[in-house]
């Protein structure tokens, strides 16, 4: 029999695994698009969770903090009173809704919840930094730091630059000494730039300079692929202008950028063509294609432009050609320098800059955008993508958890080294609890979420009417949950994050809890009471079998009982012997012709006044309410599930 419900319960809690995958499915989609900085993309998303009552306590969190980010406060409010006082709720939601508050004009709410944020995070550097500046995308991204960064295994001791990824290979920027022979560049005494590939997931490749003649006497970087209008694979790479073997051709003599493409041959790169967007007279380079093969990004100090290095992009025409550039407007570009874009798979614009305020000199930004696609605010990557040097060359894997950066910042190996980062997404901790006997879900369990090392309450919630629970937990922790409801006995989980791969969001704890061996709890019942001198059935009472004879059939069908009926002492033991057995077979009576069978009640009987619950004794040292106590029937439970007794 154990066997037995041990299956049962295998093939429920693979069944709820099913529902659990549904509603994976369900936000797995708005995750994606909220990991690659497509806030406008994921809102409709999460709608449809909430639509579909599925997890939607993390929507609404999800959804308030996509409307803030696009800067549409008033949207973004209602979704944050719907979880502001949840006690599972991460603090740093208390200060995102303060800024939504104080955007929207409502300064004192705003004030309210700033202090409370202050209370629970009195050093926050992070956020001060940009509060000071007024970036609130900024403020609402770096409230929790996201990422972690580690240098790369193929750095040389000079300038490493550039990721760019193709079928398996990494290509970057390198002017490392021991491949490359001829003149240094003058300014940093290092060889010239060439581009390099690697394999990526190899740690023993060792890196090759490109096969072909985009690598030339002068620097080549910022390499990206795309397609031309025959679906043929084109790389689009940056190399410094020169002209009749003169190192620089321009209205100053200076060395400017330009774009080129190229095309494999035979295994080998060939540069293809120079685009026409170039010029001698000003730099346009670090170009980056957005997946539909569209518009093309680029950097550029050219005329006309808000300070010293531009974000431009240009339209790609259907079979090719570039077209007019176009500035990327005033809320990416600043008086400084803005360089190096990049398009991720969602055509999110990611770029480094100097001007807009920052951790160190060029810092990492992501543009926000409206449902409309208008970029309306940009957002600092924080630290560590970003460090008190410069940052730059961001370029993200598909998958949103993965990338590169590149980074002077001190411990490197040269000048510039590449970096590989990755996101580390918000972890939850979710599950159903279910009942151990009959299977079902169980709504209203408490569930408290401690810390096994520090030994305090972390979060509190209650399950839903589906028995669904979540909360938000930390990596690398230790952790107890602790479930328990009126009519189940409490039961503690422990799990561990520690071992939890950084590209998991969700981690699943299911609890089964054994209900309570006590009718009256499961069935939440008043006594079951009669008045003096008579068995008839109440109208009270007859409400109350009722929540008996529903639990009997509808949540334990297989539950054998007793019935046992007892009187107030007033009278002999004769009278009330036949009076309690008599309200015994009137409650036995009432409940069998209202659905339960006669072999679901192996006894009724009455005890008469002998089994009192209090000291009366008679009408002389009772109250008639005190009477009333002992004028009862009980439902002692023999069996639960079937085959299995509750008690000899």
């Amino acid at each position: 029999m154990k066997n037995y419900k041990n299956s049962l319960l295998l093939v429920l809690l693979f069944l709820m695994g099913q529902v659990s995958i549904a509603q994976f499915a369900a936000q797995k989609k708005a995750d994606y698009f909220f990991s690659k900085f497509s806030y406008a993309k994921a809102i409709p998303e999460y709608e449809k969770m909430i639509e579909g009552g599925l997890n939607t306590e993390y929507a609404h969190q999800q959804l308030a903090e996509c409307y803030l980010l696009i800067r549409d406060y008033k949207k973004s409010i209602p979704h944050f009173k719907l979880v502001i006082n949840n006690s599972s709720l991460p603090t740093d939601y208390y200060f995102k809704y303060a800024m939504a508050l104080y955007a929207n004009g409502d300064l004192d709410e705003s004030e309210v919840w700033l202090k409370k944020y202050k209370k629970y995070n009195k050093n926050d550097s992070r956020v001060n930094r940009f509060l000071k500046d007024g970036n609130m995308a900024s403020v609402v991204f770096n409230s929790r730091q996201r990422y972690e960064v580690e240098p790369v295994t193929f750095n040389s001791t000079d300038s490493d630059f550039g990721i760019s990824r193709f079928k398996g290979n990494l290509y970057f920027a390198s002017s490392r000494r021991d491949e490359i022979t001829g003149d240094t560049y003058g300014w940093n005494d290092e060889p010239w730039l060439d581009v390099f590939t690697v394999q990526e997931d190899n740690p023993l490749s060792v890196p090759k300079r490109l096969k072909g003649n985009v690598n030339s006497k002068f620097h080549e970087s910022s390499v990206d692929f795309s397609t031309d209008y025959k679906n043929d694979t084109i790389m689009y790479f940056t190399r410094n202008n020169f002209y009749d073997k003169k190192e620089g051709y321009g209205a100053s003599n200076e060395i400017n950028l330009k774009i080129y493409t190229a095309k494999m041959v035979d295994g080998e790169w060939v540069e293809n063509s120079n685009l026409k967007i170039n010029s001698d007279y000003y730099s346009t380079g670090h170009p980056s294609v957005d997946k539909s093969r569209t518009r093309i990004y680029f950097t550029s100090d050219r005329p006309g432009g808000y300070g010293g290095t531009d974000i431009y992009y240009a339209d790609i025409h259907e079979r090719g050609g570039i077209q007019t550039p176009v500035n990327a407007g005033p809320i990416v570009n600043t008086e400084g320098n803005e360089m190096f874009p990049f398009i991720n798979e969602e055509g999110k614009l990611f770029f480094s800059s100097d001007g807009h305020v920052g951790f160190g000199q060029l810092d990492v930004f992501s543009t926000i955008s409206d449902e409309d696609g208008k970029v309306v605010d940009i957002i600092n990557l924080g630290t560590p993508i970003n460090s008190s040097s410069d940052d730059f060359a961001y370029f993200g894997l598909p998958n949103g958890i993965d990338g590169y950066v590149s980074s002077n910042r001190e411990g490197g190996m040269g000048s510039d080294d590449i970096y590989k980062f990755k996101f580390t997404p918000a972890l939850d901790v979710e599950g159903y609890v279910v009942d151990g006997v009959n299977n079902k879900m169980l709504d209203s369990v408490q569930i408290k979420l401690y810390d096994q090392i520090t030994n305090t309450l972390v979060a509190q919630t209650t399950t839903d009417e589906n028995g669904y629970y979540r909360f938000p937990v930390n990596r690398k922790t230790t952790y107890m949950i602790e479930a328990v409801r009126r009519t189940h006995p409490h039961k503690n989980i422990y799990f561990n994050t520690s071992t939890t791969p950084k590209a998991q969001k969700l981690l699943r704890q299911d609890i089964v809890l054994d209900p309570v061996l006590d009718l009256k709890l499961l069935a939440n019942l008043n006594k079951i009471y009669f008045d003096f001198n008579k068995s008839d059935i109440r109208p009270d009472a007859a409400k109350e079998l009722d929540k008996v004879i529903r639990v009997m059939n509808n949540t334990y069908p297989d539950m054998v009982i007793k019935l046992e009926s007892h009187t107030d002492p007033v009278g002999s033991n004769e009278y009330n012997d036949d009076l309690s057995q008599r309200r015994a077979k009137s409650t036995y009576e009432y409940m069998i012709n209202h659905g339960i069978s006669k072999d679901r009640i192996i006894s009724y009987k009455g005890f008469g006044k002998r089994m009192p619950i209090n000291k009366c004794t008679g009408k002389e040292d009772c109250t008639p309410d005190e009477l009333e106590l002992n004028r009862r029937t009980e439902f002692p439970i023999v069996q639960i599930k079937r085959g299995i007794l509750a008690f000899n």
